[in-house]
């Protein structure tokens, strides 16, 4: 079709300057469904501009709300039929330029005949009913069991505002929203803007808003609900934040407060643009799908991401805080100015991923914020980007329902670590430059790529399209190694070598980075010259390096300026293994144990190695953020090993019986640094199987040991009693059932789904997976932590009872939409670390040719990490 066609040629004209005229897209009509392509939407975007809303709700707590939509909008041309989005409403009435019309709907949106539109202003007013959404999108019901509160929260992204109002569902018809919200007398409404008045009525209070700036509707949000409200307004805009009541004793509204201000008074010096929407709320709110969403001036983040029972850890906090950096970057970077379609949400993404960061590094107390980046998201990228379904950067989106295909640690994590070896090519400031001319021509308006790289370029007066080209339009991480010689003990050749992923994404790429060298001795690591080098093609000469002496370790990515991955030559490697704890600097520290488990991911180190590392090097790890990065790897070499049961089964007893004694000593031993002994804790419940193990963490809960300083909080009940069930712990059963009935909460009603299911009873294991795959009036919130822990790797036969079932069943199961399968293919693909089940894999891609994108990129990924987990099993054998 023709939108194949286009999608070719933008590919071609990837380049900022190397096409001068845009594809025609010719738009075809809708198939009835919710979605809309990107052809139907530029071709309803090319008639309609001059949006307005007026919206009128009603909201009572019970299950349904009603409301009215009001459209004011200019037509360019009404030769051909309109489509206005409204989502499995039931429609009262609909008005058309002042005339009731009988409504042309098929639930997915309403079909307005081009001979009651004129030429010019339109206005379309809607009269309806609904359902309150129960999945996180739309206009989100939750009723708190604790007290029966009702709150109710909105998620638009990407076309869901069409579950809530009669709406152009798409991002590049920015509107402006007027609102007046009917709610319960109890009840506080939240929205872009802040309510104008709140008249007092017989039972209710009637709520009006004042008229928003220009937002595209996946921006645009309203909450309401009997929230607790804490207010600071001691800093340039006044801020607000809320939670249920029944949960707000575990809300530190202090800490928020703080990362606000810094966030807010960092970006409107970096932008050189005053934060745009005059107020800045935050609300806590349950069952949501994502880590938070950037609503403008209203941000919503998920509680049980950011609310604890206990006192959070310090990589809460900087959790906490990097996430409040990322969404307060979006208000300029995506609310201010957004992109024209989907296909540029990774920019949106990618860039708050960069400027949250950086924010979290200058404008917090978390200066090492870059580290974490390099030690998490960084990693999940290189994975991502390692994978046979690798994808480039930019990428074409056929429809709205494709929008979060791509969405993963390319688009944010990649993307960022592109912009941040942009930003070292380019020089800060000219960086930052670009940036504000950016965002100051685009203003509430819609941009492209183009427009911003365009900005970049003018700024630097440097021509960007190639570095777009191979940066944002190829796929594929490159390796980065040096190579040398010695001569009399000084280096007399060096070079960087880079090297392509494979011959099918054979890109090399231009970037600069710093490479260092260092001398060990008994004691310590010495860092001796560092070059920065702005290298491409296969081998850069490095001549500023020859001369000098001759390194026992070399980085040639140090600093991280780079997105590349580093392969260590076999001196260095060598080394690093050898003395790895007397590395001083953290982050080339953190890189060397990445490199060490990077060959163990590919195949050239044995697993063995890795471990006998980690086991002598962990526990004299002194930086937190190392220690969480290595403790990450060894639950990963666990995972490993249980995959592989019943093989290198005597090895696997002895690793895990040396893992948690480890991990309990130095909980033990860290009793006066909560941080540490938390994370060492963790660990220990964690890995924990061994009988042993399985008894001290029992007489813990009961309280017939304990561990001084260790505080044995609601939470760690939970993960406890959740461990001790996997295990099928004489009375863990009963003492779930217990501890949900002593834990009214929300947390504590999904804890008691976790440890009912994790139990390795066949039985129970097929009628959950029968409520998952079948179930509609299960909250999907629960269906989701059900997935989640219904086949832990240690269960590998009980797995294999339903495995067959569940890949006959697939396709089947991926007709409930990307929001289900998108929780259901990241847990419930059949593992098994095994040929069969690669062959199984291999029979359901072969036949199954009608499945999604989303679960067919599942299936080829599974099928490469068991492969992978095949592969590290050998090397254990050899």
């Amino acid at each position: 079709m023709n939108l194949f066609k286009s999608s070719i040629v933008a590919l071609a004209c990837a380049s900022l300057f190397a096409c001068n005229s845009t594809p025609k897209i010719i738009a075809t009509e809708r198939d009835g469904s919710a979605n809309i392509s990107e052809a139907q939407a530029m071709a309803r975007s090319n008639v309609v501009s001059e949006v307005n809303y007026q919206l009128s709700f009603n909201l009572t707590g019970e299950s349904h709300f009603s409301a009215i939509t009001k459209v004011d909008f200019n037509l360019s041309s009404n030769k051909e039929p309109l489509t206005l989005d409204l989502n499995q409403a039931t429609i009262s009435k609909l008005t058309i330029n002042g005339k009731g019309i009988y409504p042309n709907y098929n639930d997915a949106y309403i079909s307005i005949n081009s001979q009651l539109l004129s030429n010019g202003k339109n206005t379309i007013e809607v009269e309806y009913s609904r359902e309150h959404s129960t999945n996180g999108e739309g206009l989100h019901r939750f009723v708190d069991p604790v007290d029966d509160k009702v709150y109710l929260y909105s998620h638009f992204e990407p076309a869901a505002a069409q579950q809530m109002f009669a709406v152009f569902d798409q991002p590049d018809l920015k509107a402006t929203y007027q609102i007046t919200v009917n709610a319960p007398k109890d009840w506080s409404v939240i929205s872009t803007m802040r309510e104008s008045n709140i008249e007092e009525q017989a039972d209710s209070n009637l709520w009006t808003f004042p008229v928003t700036p220009k937002l595209s509707p996946y921006n645009f949000s309203m909450h309401a609900g009997p929230y607790h409200v804490w207010e600071d307004n001691s800093g340039k805009y006044p801020m607000r934040l809320f939670a249920r009541q029944s949960v707000a004793e575990q809300v530190t509204a202090e800490d928020w407060f703080t990362y606000t201000k810094q966030g807010l008074t960092f970006f409107d010096d970096y932008f050189g643009i005053d934060y745009p929407f005059k107020k800045y709320d935050q609300l806590l709110v349950p069952d949501f799908l994502y880590g938070a969403m950037e609503n403008a001036g209203a941000i919503t983040f998920a509680e049980n991401r950011f609310m604890y029972k206990d006192t959070m850890t310090a990589a809460q906090r900087q959790r906490l805080a990097g996430v409040i950096m990322h969404e307060m970057a979006h208000q300029w970077f995506g609310d201010l100015v957004t992109m024209k379609w989907w296909n540029g949400l990774w920019l949106n993404e990618s860039f708050a991923s960069f400027m949250g960061t950086l924010a979290t590094s200058e404008a917090t107390e978390f200066s090492h914020a870059w580290r974490t980046f390099y030690a998490t998201g960084k990693q999940s990228a290189y994975r991502q980007d390692s994978l046979v379904t690798t994808h480039p950067i930019e990428v074409p989106v056929p429809t709205s329902m494709n929008a979060f295909d791509n969405i993963d640690a390319i688009t944010y994590s990649k993307g960022a670590s592109t912009l941040k070896q942009l930003r070292h090519l380019l020089g800060e400031d000219t960086f930052q430059l670009g940036v504000q001319q950016y965002l100051t021509k685009y203003s509430y308006q819609n941009a492209t790529l183009d427009d911003f790289i365009g900005s970049l370029s003018q700024a630097s007066e440097r021509d960007l399209s190639q570095w777009t080209q191979d940066w944002l339009y190829q796929a594929g991480v490159n390796t980065l190694k040096a190579e040398y010689s010695c001569d009399n003990d000084r280096v007399s050749e060096f070079a960087l070598i880079q090297t392509a992923p494979s011959d099918a994404l054979p890109t090399l790429r231009e970037q600069r980075v710093q490479v260092a060298l260092f001398d060990a001795t008994r004691y310590s690591i010495h860092q001796g010259p560092k070059v920065a080098v702005t290298y491409k093609g296969e081998r850069t000469e490095v001549p500023e390096l020859i001369g000098s002496h001759c390194p026992n370790l070399v980085y040639p990515n140090f600093e991280d300026w780079g997105y590349v991955k580093v392969e260590l030559d076999e001196r260095s490697f060598e080394t690093a293994k050898q003395q790895l704890s007397k590395v001083s600097d953290p982050l080339l520290r953190s890189m060397l144990w990445q490199s060490m488990w990077d060959s163990v991911s590919d195949g050239k180190t044995s697993l063995k190695q890795y471990i006998n590392v980690a086991l002598v090097n962990a526990p004299l790890e002194q930086d937190y953020t190392i220690l969480g990065q290595v403790i990450g790897n060894l639950k990963q070499a666990q995972y490993y090993l249980d995959s592989m049961a019943p093989n290198h089964k005597a090895y696997a007893v002895k690793v895990g019986k040396a893992l948690t004694q480890m991990s309990l000593r130095m909980a033990m031993e860290h009793r006066d640094n909560a941080d540490f002994q938390r994370r060492w804790f963790d660990a220990y419940v964690s890995l924990a199987s061994s009988q042993h193990a399985l008894d001290h963490l029992a007489d813990l809960l009961e309280g017939n040991a304990t561990i001084t300083g260790l505080n044995i909080s609601q939470d760690l009940r939970w993960k406890i009693i959740i461990k001790l069930n996997q295990y099928d712990y004489p009375q863990s059963g009963l003492i779930a059932i217990e501890e949900k009935h002593r834990d009214l909460s929300d947390s504590g009603q999904k804890s008691a789904i976790a440890a009912e299911v994790i139990r390795p009873q066949a039985r129970s294991k097929r009628q959950w997976l029968h409520t998952i795959e079948n179930d509609t009036d299960m909250p999907f919130s629960k269906l989701r932590v059900a997935m989640n822990y219904l086949y832990p790797s240690e269960q590998k036969l009980l797995s294999a009872a339903t495995a067959e079932q569940r890949l006959a069943n697939i396709a089947e199961v991926d007709k409930k939409g990307p929001v289900f399968m998108r929780a259901y293919n990241r847990r419930l693909i059949p593992t098994a670390c095994t040929n069969a089940n690669i062959a199984a894999i291999n029979q359901v891609l072969d036949t199954e040719t009608g499945l999604s994108k989303m679960t067919r990129r599942a299936l080829l990924e599974t099928r490469q990490k068991e492969q992978r987990c095949v592969k590290i099993s050998e090397m254990l054998t050899h």
